[in-house]
């Protein structure tokens, strides 16, 4: 049963050293701050989405910590663009767990040759455009890409004088993670508002949408609740504000715009955990 429109929830919970691990048959979904997103599914795959695990907000970077051994097991992450709050800390992560890269083509490969990638960890088994799907996991997630209108843009850490600050990222990317015996989700990555989005509602009906709300670089609050709305997930969890001063502070524009969805705002290091299909609260 869809919730009545207004619903709200706000968890703060503390995250657990990292995600909460799944027990059998259910998934959690763990917010690092940003845009970070950590997925541990039924059978105990581990997903990261747009990992800067050193963002300002979340509680393991406080006071100068190190949040990456933390980590103790990760075995794909997606970046869905190439600015570096995005990108994050995820080559420090790969060579620390050995995780997979999904991506688009042209942001692997430059995120190999000039930030140091591992090249066995960014193969064309993963390496992806939107229009596409693949299997991980053993089959456990079907990852597709969706379009994302914003920017993609990699720093040159080896630029000089007469080289480019920045190379090509690729094509923006949104990401849906269709997971057997678990939830299918939705992050938007930073895109702005596009009609097309009304049908990745119709084509994956997700349940738990990942919505970029800070402004300035992405989606302003009213037009992030237009997205919630079009892509019809059961429920929304707003994302990408909060971090620095120029991005809207907090939810609650996005919350009174939103109609006909479940709204959770988590703090960061909260978690929501999935059995089957629907969420459960862990206060």
């Amino acid at each position: 049963m869809r919730p009545s429109a207004g619903f709200l929830a706000v968890l703060s919970l503390a995250a657990l050293g990292a995600a909460a691990p799944a027990v059998a048959g259910t998934t959690t979904v763990t917010w690092h701050g940003h845009a970070a997103f950590e997925i541990v599914t039924p059978g105990g795959a581990v997903l990261m989405i747009d990992p800067w695990l050193a963002n300002p907000v979340n509680p393991k970077a406080r006071d100068k910590r190190d949040p990456l051994p933390d980590i103790q097991r990760l075995d794909y992450i997606v970046i869905t663009h190439g600015h570096a709050d995005h990108v994050g800390d995820a080559v420090a992560l790969a060579e620390r767990t050995g995780a997979r890269l999904i991506a688009n083509p042209e942001l692997g490969r430059n995120l190999v040759k000039l930030h140091g990638y591992p090249k066995g960890q960014a193969t064309r088994e993963t390496l992806m455009n939107m229009g596409g799907e693949i299997d991980i996991a053993g089959g456990e997630v079907m990852v597709t890409l969706t379009p994302a209108v914003h920017s993609s843009g990699l720093g040159n850490p080896f630029a000089g004088d007469q080289d480019p600050d920045v190379v090509y990222g690729g094509n923006p990317t949104g990401v849906v993670l269709k997971i057997k015996g678990g939830p299918t989700i939705y992050h938007t990555g930073d895109t702005a508002y596009f009609s097309d989005m009304k049908l990745i509602g119709e084509l994956h009906a997700p349940d738990l949408a990942l919505i970029n709300i800070g402004g300035h670089f992405g989606m302003e609050p009213p037009m992030a609740a237009r997205a919630a709305q079009d892509v019809k997930a059961r429920t929304v969890v707003p994302h990408h504000y909060g971090t620095y001063p120029i991005l809207t502070q907090e939810a609650r524009g996005f919350i009174d715009a939103v109609k006909g969805a479940q709204v959770l705002v988590l703090q960061p290091g909260a978690s929501l955990t999935y059995e089957g299909r629907k969420f459960r609260l862990k206060r």
